[in-house]
């Protein structure tokens, strides 16, 4: 029996782009169900009739390397760099035998084992974004040129958790917390810009070929507040879309605390 095509399976979906089944949308679910990385049954709200339709059809599931497994491919790849060489091309530089590279103002040391060391707190989110940049195979340098998420090459299959676990929260912080942002230049080495209309719009450097521009607009006269997260071009070469997405997220869970705890 022929396997379904993707789009076959997506047309039996719910197509709610929920992210129950943690893929990024319904689309890209049906893309690894009919690659063999999910089940149909793996979506939480598929009818019994779509079930039905597809028993038989789509293939057994291949399991998907488990998240040790894949930061432990991070810190293979880690061990097999040369420093020396690698740093001055992601922006970095070595110590001690170690990479040290900046992250919102913050020194982090990596050393050929893939470990992570710090002064400040290291934050579990941190690694993945970390190692997949300094391992990423091609690099380019800030271009200066500003585009949004759904730009970068697969951001369109991640914008729908991208705008509702990265933009819509931190709007409601701003919303909540209307000096957060100008505190968020202080506390993370930022920049304010003035060319972009926004009350506010700045830059931070999550890693150092990475620069992520938050422009905020404040509610006014009944229209509600609007906020938009941009990426330098070169963010799409720098860092795969997977842990750009992990590195957005994690950051407004940051800066959820810092509005907890500074506010």
């Amino acid at each position: 029996m022929t396997k379904p095509a993707p789009l076959e399976i997506y047309k039996l979906l719910p197509q709610t782009n929920c992210g129950k089944c943690v893929m990024p949308s319904c689309l890209a679910f049906a893309a690894a169900v009919a690659a063999g990385r999910k089940r149909p049954a793996d979506c939480p709200d598929i009818s019994a009739a779509s079930l039905a339709a597809l028993a038989g059809k789509a293939p057994g599931p291949r399991p998907e390397p488990t998240p040790a497994r894949f930061i432990e491919r991070l810190r293979e790849k880690t061990a097999a760099l040369d420093f020396a060489a690698v740093a001055p091309v992601i922006g970095a530089d070595t110590d001690r035998g170690r990479l040290r590279i900046n992250s919102l103002g913050k020194d982090f040391f990596v050393d050929q084992e893939g470990n992570l060391y710090s002064e400040c707190h290291i934050i579990s989110w941190v690694q993945v974004p970390i190692l997949s940049y300094i391992t990423n195979p091609t690099h380019e340098e800030v271009s200066g040129e500003w585009v949004s998420f759904r730009e970068i090459e697969g951001g369109i299959d991640w914008q729908g958790l991208f705008a509702s676990r990265c933009e819509a929260p931190l709007k409601r912080l701003a919303d909540a917390n209307p000096g957060l942002l100008a505190d968020l230049i202080d506390i993370f080495n930022g920049r304010e810009v003035d060319w972009y209309e926004a009350d506010i719009a700045l830059v931070l450097h999550p890693l150092p070929h990475l620069p992520v521009m938050i422009c905020y607009q404040a509610p006014e006269d009944g229209i509600d507040s609007l906020l938009t997260i941009f990426f330098d071009r070169c963010c799409g070469v720098n860092l795969p879309i997977k842990p750009l997405f992990t590195l957005c997220s994690g950051l407004v869970q940051m800066f959820a605390k810092v509005a907890e705890h500074h506010m």
